[in-house]
This record gives structure tokens, sequence and C-alpha cells, in this order.
């Protein structure tokens, strides 16, 4: 009688590398071709031949070819008339202004920022760049009931407030030229030299968030972290008005509440490189 010969044990795609991340683990390599492809086209706006994009991505001709006429047929890139340069389509665009890039940020803020509330006992804010100081487009109180908040559409100063420190540390020298050029004081702007405001932003850089006692308010401390895009610049500044109670009840102090507004904001950005 002869044994069966034994069957050879099936490799395991995560034991043979127990070192990689969940990135590498979960990869997708035509979609990162595609994605890729995407990403080199939106930087040429007169379009790119065939070997260019080729020579650009270091990939056989053959799948890039593949990969171009798929994203040809569907619309994601356009090829010119004579048939030799590729471009971006319009498709992209149509996509994201089907829901306004502000709204979407609201949606996907909304439920971290509830969650920090509920585990930190403190109200929150989000807010952006708008014509030259900072608007509050989302809000979240404390459950506890006990808390310092802003209204959601309120306007607060560019150069005096957590948010507008936040937002201003973390732009791009010429965005920053550009806000601090749009903006007009609003009404009890605490004044501050160029100096201090330089000195502040370099702070803020440095540490990668910002936590001071408020200008505005006596006993709240303000803590503000960025939400970063994928230039590592700030979409928004998400800001906690920290208050603490003196009764017996015992809720989570500065440095845990500091902890838990940097987990939420890092799980908002959208770069590994965000502030935690």
């Amino acid at each position: 009688m002869t044994s069966k010969p034994a069957k050879k044990a099936r490799a395991n795609p995560i034991e043979k590398t127990p070192t990689k991340n969940a990135d590498e683990r979960y990869r997708a390599p035509a979609l990162d071709k595609g994605l890729d492809i995407l990403e080199l086209l939106a930087q040429q706006p007169q379009g790119l031949t065939r070997a260019e994009i080729v020579k650009e991505m270091d990939r056989s001709a053959s799948e890039i070819y593949r990969m171009l006429e798929r994203l040809v047929a569907r619309q994601y890139v356009m090829r010119s008339l004579s048939g030799d340069r590729y471009a971006l389509s319009l498709k992209l665009f149509a996509l994201a202004n089907r829901h306004p890039p502000l709204n979407r940020m609201i949606n996907q803020a909304l439920p971290v920022m509830d969650e920090f509330a509920r585990i930190a006992e403190q109200s929150c804010h989000l807010g952006v760049y708008d014509r030259g100081n900072v608007l509050i487009t989302a809000q979240i109180n404390s459950p506890r009931g006990w808390s310092f908040s802003l209204q959601r559409g309120a306007r607060v100063g560019l150069l005096d407030t957590a948010s507008g420190h936040v937002l201003l540390a973390f732009s791009e020298a010429d965005d920053l030229q550009r806000m601090r050029a749009e903006h007009t004081a609003l009404d009890g702007e605490v004044p501050i030299t160029e100096a201090k405001l330089q000195a502040e932003l370099d702070a803020i850089r440095t540490r990668g968030y910002l936590e001071r006692d408020s200008q505005q308010s006596y006993g709240v401390v303000d803590i503000s972290f960025p939400i970063l895009g994928p230039d590592h610049c700030a979409l928004a500044a998400l800001t906690c008005p920290y208050i603490r109670r003196i009764d017996t009840h015992v809720g989570p102090d500065l440095q845990q509440a500091r902890a838990l507004l940097g987990q939420a904001a890092h799980a908002l950005s959208l770069t590994q490189g965000a502030a935690r």
C-alpha cells in the first residue's frame, strides 16, 4: 500500500511578511497603478504621451497601455484627437462637485467630534479659513452639559484665536501671505506684534498643535490640532475650549483631553504625517 504524498502547505501571505503594516498587507497593485497615472496627469495640464507616462512611472509599456485604455474607457482620462497624448478628463471634477467638499468634511468630522466630546466630556469645534478669518463649520457640545462652545456659522479672528493660529501655522508660505493680506480685524480682536505671531507659529509647527489660555475668556484653555491634507497643510483646525470642573466630578484632565483631540484630528487627516 503506497502512502499519499503529503499536501504542500499553502503559504500564508501575511505570515510571509510579518513586519508589514496594514497599507502593505492590503495592497491592490492595479488600483495603485491607476491612481498613480491619475496623480501624474493631474500635474500635467497639457497631458503626456504614453512613452512619457511609461518613463515617469518606470513601468513596462504594456501594463501602462492596458491601464490607460481602461481609464479612457471609464472616461477618467481623455485621449487627444491625434491619439498621442493623454490628459485628465472632467469626470473627477464632476464627481467631487456632486457633494461640496466642505459638506463632506463636516459629515466625516461630526461622528469623530461626537466621540471626542463623549469621552473627553468637553466641547469641540471645527474651523476653516474663510475670507480673512475663521468660520466655525461644526460644533459638538459636551454630553455632560458643562462646556464652552461656539455657534456654528460664527466667525472668529484669524490672528488671535487658537484655530486661526493653527490654520496659519500649517499653511504654505504663499497661502499664509494671502491669508494675512485678506485679514480684517473683528470686534474685540486682540492685537499681536509680527515678532510674537511668528514665534507663536514656529512653536505650533514644532509642537504639532497649540495649547494656551484662551485670549477671549477666563478659565478656558484652548487646545487646537490641524486636520491635514495630503500636502501636510491644514484643511481645518479642530479645537477644544477646555474647562476644568472644580466640583466632586472627576473627568478627563487636560492632558487626556489633548491626547484624545490629537487622535481625533489624526483620524480626520488625509496623511499619515498628521500631528498626534
